[in-house]
């Protein structure tokens, strides 16, 4: 893989760090950058950890993080969904400001990165081409591109949802749950039945 295949494979992995952003960003009631630096830094490093565990789990372990990504993703994410949902009708501020906190920043990067675990393995399977060093080095590089454009793209994300939420305040706590259940859906069917599509 060259620079220009990994910026597209970059754009592709850090879609549903966009979605989950743009649900994050929904429920943010400042106009500061704040939030969207937190979602940026937490899905952008996750954007790098994972692919560079696939890669160094290599091939050895390929069918099992296959088979298991797309279940762990689901659960994740409709756990933070359902919790959000709950969380809208609760009356309690600290609580809704508590969606930003470490645990909950921590399941949704683990959550939309997940998937990233088997772009690692492929860096092994078709390796990257980017610098004249080693194999290392190259799926250093690329799962840093990775994560950076996850990073921009999830603090663009944020700000898209604010906008949003800006103008439907009382409801955009529970779409955003109900959305990120839906992803976890999507996710779901395109990780067990992508073979067969």
């Amino acid at each position: 893989m060259e620079l220009l295949e990994i910026l597209i494979l970059a754009i592709g992995v850090s879609m549903d760090a966009f979605a989950v952003s743009v649900c994050k960003g929904m429920t943010v009631e400042t106009k500061g950058w704040k939030e969207g630096m937190i979602c940026g830094v937490w899905f952008g490093a996750f954007q790098v950890l994972m692919p560079m565990l696939g890669f160094l789990a290599g091939s050895r372990f390929e069918r099992i993080i296959r088979l298991a990504a797309p279940w762990v993703a689901f659960i994740l994410l409709v756990f933070v969904g359902v919790n959000m949902i709950r969380e809208s009708y609760e009356e309690d501020e600290r609580k809704k400001k508590a969606g930003y906190g470490f645990v909950t920043m921590l399941i949704l990067a683990v959550a939309t990165a997940i998937d990233a675990l088997a772009v690692g393995v492929t860096f092994v399977a078709v390796p990257v081409e980017i610098l004249a060093g080693g194999e290392l080095q190259n799926a250093l590089l690329a799962s840093v591109i990775l994560g950076i454009v996850t990073c921009i793209v999830s603090n663009v994300g944020v700000h898209t949802g604010r906008l949003f939420g800006d103008r439907y305040r009382s409801g955009s706590v529970v779409l955003g749950g109900f959305l990120l259940i839906a992803i976890a859906f999507l996710n779901l069917i395109r990780g067990v039945l992508g073979d067969f599509l």
